[in-house]
């Protein structure tokens, strides 16, 4: 039966072509420096570009103009429509253009075959790294580093000891990352292991699935931890469940990494907080680092792990410098950390409350009191031993967070300390959140809306007070 078309469909263009590739690799030999560096990203992006188009274009078009699919899964109905869109397929468009140049994305990715790669025609002459002129020069771990610098060396570091391990993302290539995590790597290890992206998360986040169910161990960056709402799909469908529902067949080996938090008059839609947006989902691990050093010995064993690794990085923990532990210092990704041992309360957090709350703790020191403060690091699991012991010797406990007051870690942790720890409690558990709104612009109302460090103060005092 004929579909009546409300508007007429032009002919879809061809994806991607032999041809048209040709020209731009003669275009760039010819072109400026900076032309071509942008031409060479261009290139490393267009079978990704083409293989997102294939994910959810067709249907995209279809509910655009209200087509319905027919019994063989092509748009429109009539015969003479069927073999036009047969003729247009992307999937077949694409797999012409393999075959015609011989080209494989999953061998041209793997380490095993970067002769291969060199030797390929559609290739371009720098997406693998040029063999070292010199001896490296041996790396000084006594010298301080950036939270932004420590990342950077724990990928250089395992992308050394691992062929298998890449990074895919917007960005981390020839720009270095939005926060320059992945500066130049792409001159050491080439093209392919530091990925291009398009603007395209669940695209590139069912990549690194698929990657990670082959035997790659993909590390994914989000430019925003916001933006990785678009892949939420991918996250929690394939990342936490695939090992699960293929009855252990495959392991997913993925670190999704990239900033998050509250920063400085970022707005709303760019200070999200997604740790309890992904705390529910079975089958991933949600680490949050604090402090340089262990940003590098986390983000390490997350790339070892088997497990899917939700990384979060709070944005304004980049130019946090410290010391960091050499190649050799890996962390556990399921305990806490004790950041300051004391007797009369227990104070539970993480990322950047980290810092708030020891800026109260100097107040209420010199008011008599000893906090102990524990960085939980690990959102999910919970390091309950941890938690069980403080709580034992304290008896009361407070959890500060930036996450939202409704549905936020806090709540899940508070929750499993009362189900658990209720016998040595002598205070209920209180919980410090952020509010639930969206993050204003307005700086005075930014920090109105996340815990300070006199609510902490207050809150210890009012605990302590209410017990004697």
């Amino acid at each position: 039966r004929e579909v009546p078309l409300l508007h007429p469909i032009p002919p879809p263009t061809p994806l991607f072509s032999a041809d048209l590739h040709m020209e731009m690799q003669r275009s760039l030999l010819e072109d400026s420096p900076m032309v071509a560096v942008r031409r060479n990203q261009q290139r490393s992006c267009g079978l990704i570009a083409a293989l997102c188009a294939v994910a959810c274009g067709v249907g995209l078009v279809g509910a655009a103009v209200g087509l319905t699919p027919s019994a063989d899964g092509l748009l429109g109905a009539s015969s003479s429509r069927i073999t036009l869109q047969q003729t247009k397929q992307p999937m077949m468009t694409m797999r012409s253009f393999l075959q015609q140049t011989g080209y494989n994305p999953l061998q041209a990715m793997r380490s095993p075959l970067l002769e291969q790669q060199r030797s390929s025609s559609i290739l371009t002459p720098n997406a693998v790294a040029p063999e070292l002129l010199e001896a490296p020069t041996k790396t000084d771990f006594s010298e301080p580093r950036f939270m932004w610098q420590s990342l950077r060396e724990a990928i250089d570091e395992e992308m050394e000891r691992d062929p298998n391990v890449m990074i895919m993302g917007e960005d981390v290539g020839h720009y270095g990352g939005s926060y320059k995590v992945t500066t130049d790597l792409y001159k050491k290890f080439g093209e392919m292991r530091i990925l291009d992206t398009p603007i395209c998360e669940n695209g590139f986040t069912g990549m690194a699935v698929g990657a990670a169910m082959t035997g790659l161990r993909p590390i994914v960056e989000g430019m925003n931890m916001g933006f990785l709402l678009l892949a939420f799909n991918q996250i929690s469908n394939n990342c936490g469940m695939l090992h699960y529902t293929s009855g252990g067949q495959y392991k997913v080996p993925v670190v999704i990494r990239g900033p998050g938090g509250v920063g400085r008059q970022l707005g709303a839609e760019h200070s999200q907080r997604l740790e309890s947006y992904f705390q529910s989902i079975p089958g991933v691990q949600l680490v949050a680092v604090s402090t340089p050093r262990n940003a590098k010995a986390l983000l390490k064993a997350a790339i070892r792990s088997d497990n899917p690794v939700v990384f979060f990085e709070h944005v304004l923990l980049y130019n946090l410098k410290d010391q960091v532990g050499g190649p050799d210092e890996v962390q556990s990704l399921e305990k806490a950390e004790m950041v300051k041992e004391g007797k009369d309360i227990t104070i539970l957090t993480y990322g950047r409350m980290r810092y708030t709350v020891m800026e109260a703790v100097k107040t209420l020191q010199a008011k008599g009191y000893d906090p102990e403060v524990i960085d939980l690091i690990s959102l999910k699991p919970f390091d309950l031993h941890t938690i069980k012991n403080s709580i034992a010797k304290t008896n009361k406990a407070i959890i500060v967070e930036e996450c939202m007051l409704t549905g936020g870690i806090g709540a899940s942790l508070s929750a499993e300390i009362h189900e658990r720890f209720f016998d040595l409690l002598d205070h209920n558990v209180i919980r410090l959140s952020s509010q639930d709104v969206p993050t204003a612009f307005a700086l005075e109302l930014e920090a109105a809306t996340i815990v300070q460090p006199e609510q902490v103060v207050d809150a210890v005092e009012k605990v302590m007070t209410s017990c004697q």
